[in-house]
This record gives structure tokens, C-alpha cells and sequence, in this order.
């Protein structure tokens, strides 16, 4: 039996927020092949603006790293109607604000690699990079974009 990724955000309690939109003129997901390239998304919610290591800790960090991953899957699902398209998750870039002596790069992002292992199995596991900047749009503490495989 296949995996599926919308039961198993049913197990999980998971419901996905609402979609947000792009912040300039870019497009959430663009289809190349079989490829689902998915555009940068941060926490949408303003109140979390700042760095890492002085206005957010690493605990806070992984956890808006996993909302920023339910904000993926939430514009993945609206371009694909179903999170059971994806066959893998193919690679995760992130961006985090923090400050200079800041170190703990990895272990925020883990809140978004974490979350995508729990909803497609083996298949969330995925290479990925992780990268302090000195600012990000809006404050925000963190950015990511995804890239993913699909069918159909």
C-alpha cells in the first residue's frame, strides 16, 4: 500500500493553515517536469519578527521552522490539490536571522525536517542546507524554500 501524506496528517492532528501569498512578484510553486519548486515562505504571522540568539531561542526557531514547513505543504496542496502527489522530498535551503555569535543553524530547521519525515516517511527525508543571514524580509527569524518531486 502506498504512503499517503493526506492520512497521515489526519493521524497526526495536523491541520494545514491557510495559504499565503507571495510577498513581491513571484509565484508560491512552480512545476518543471516532475520538479515542484516551492518559493521561499517564513512565519506569516508578524509578531515573530527577529533573530535567533536574541529576540527567539533554538526551541523557538524549531518550532516556527515547523509552521513555516505546515505553510509549504499548505501552498503545495492548494497548486496540487493533494499532498499524496509528492513522491519525495527532494532538498530544503533555509535562511535563518540570527545573530553574529549564533550556532545553532541546524538545529532550528530540524522543526521543518522533522515535520516532513512525520508526514511522508521515508520519503521527507531530504538533503538540505542551512544558512545565517543578517536580515531577512519583514524581521523575519526564518526562510525557507523546498523543492519536491511529484507524479503526475
Amino acid at each position: 500500500m502506498r504512503w499517503s501524506a493526506e492520512a497521515r496528517l489526519a493521524e497526526l492532528g495536523i491541520v494545514l493553515p491557510g495559504v499565503s501569498s507571495p510577498q513581491a512578484a513571484y509565484t508560491n510553486c512552480v512545476q518543471v517536469g516532475s520538479l515542484l519548486f516551492v518559493a521561499g515562505k517564513g512565519p506569516s504571522d508578524p509578531h515573530t519578527a527577529g533573530k535567533l540568539g536574541r529576540e527567539h531561542t533554538t526551541a523557538d526557531g524549531t518550532a516556527l521552522a515547523r509552521g513555516v514547513g505546515l505553510e509549504v505543504l499548505a501552498v503545495v496542496r492548494e497548486f496540487l490539490g493533494s499532498l499524496d502527489r509528492i513522491t519525495r522530498v527532494v532538498r530544503v535551503q533555509a535562511f535563518v536571522n540570527a545573530t553574529e555569535d549564533y550556532a545553532e543553524h541546524h538545529l532550528v530547521l530540524d522543526g521543518l525536517s522533522t515535520l516532513f519525515v512525520d508526514v511522508f516517511g521515508d520519503a521527507g527525508v531530504h538533503t538540505r542546507s542551512v544558512l545565517g543571514a543578517v536580515s531577512l524580509r519583514g524581521g523575519l527569524p526564518i526562510i525557507t524554500e523546498c523543492l519536491f518531486e511529484i507524479t503526475g
